[in-house]
């Protein structure tokens, strides 16, 4: 069996921010997850400096690859947020001064007080539909398959949650994790041959160390549960006949 045709995406992280360290990224995690659970596979992630020429590259080069790329940072109101300028470039069209997202920020910050800067927030992509926002109102934008979101990770969450309706996908990726403490050039050899076995699934082998003791966490994912258990049964069995005892979860 072979596996169906996947739905995938990619997530382009744009900001100094993220590279310097100072900032934590915890987009990427709950966009993989809440993803999967659409059945999209996220086959793609790139963190990438505020440079014209490098949102433009990413933006270009994913869109192209995969069925929906997401952009997280760089929609705010001072000068180092140039993403959506940036992204009209990717896509050679006008940025422009939506009236929509005007309305919405007069409604949000009342007379007088929609600056200049805050007014940069409003400049759209000619063509784009906007992502609401229901935190701070200045929204987001979908551009063909590319959805432009803020970086802050609550606002990044709302507005995740209102467009992810728009997006097709295929039967949820589900997971199942056997642990055992055996050390991965162990088990290599067998973990390969299941791999071999059970194409329509990815097996993955991710190593930990625990109390003095190598081990590793191995995550089957697929969207057919009744196969994902028959693997999992024949990988408890191979990590006995390796001399260890299968974990239904790695050691904490």
């Amino acid at each position: 069996m072979t596996k169906p045709q996947a739905v995938t995406a990619a997530v382009v992280i744009i900001g100094n921010e993220i590279l310097s360290g100072r900032t934590r990224d915890t987009n990427l995690p709950y966009l993989a997850t809440e993803l999967g659970k659409l059945g999209i596979r996220l086959a793609e992630a790139r963190v990438i400096p505020d440079l014209e020429a490098e949102i433009v590259g990413a933006v270009n080069e994913c869109r192209r690859r995969h069925d929906y790329v997401f952009t997280t940072g760089g929609i705010g109101p001072t000068h180092d947020d140039i993403t959506s300028p940036s992204v009209a470039k990717a896509f050679g069209v006008a940025l422009k001064r939506d009236a929509r997202a005007v309305a919405l920020l007069e409604g949000h910050y009342g007379p007088g007080q929609l600056n200049a800067a805050r007014l940069r927030m409003t400049e759209i992509p000619a063509g784009a539909s906007l992502i609401d926002n229901p935190v701070s109102l200045a929204p987001g934008f979908r551009l063909e398959n590319v959805f432009v979101l803020a970086g802050v990770p609550e606002i990044m969450r709302a507005m995740f949650d209102g467009l992810k309706h728009q997006l097709l996908g295929g039967p949820p990726v589900i997971s199942a994790t056997v642990a055992a403490y055996l050390a991965e050039g162990t088990i290599a050899k067998g973990l390969g041959e299941l791999q071999s076995r059970h194409a329509e699934l990815d097996i993955g082998s991710y190593p930990f160390f625990r109390g003095g003791r190598f081990g590793a966490s191995f995550v089957l994912r697929g969207t057919d549960p009744l196969l994902i258990e028959a693997a999992a049964v024949e990988l408890r069995a191979l990590i006995r006949d390796l001399g260890a005892e299968p974990l239904d979860r790695e050691p904490a």
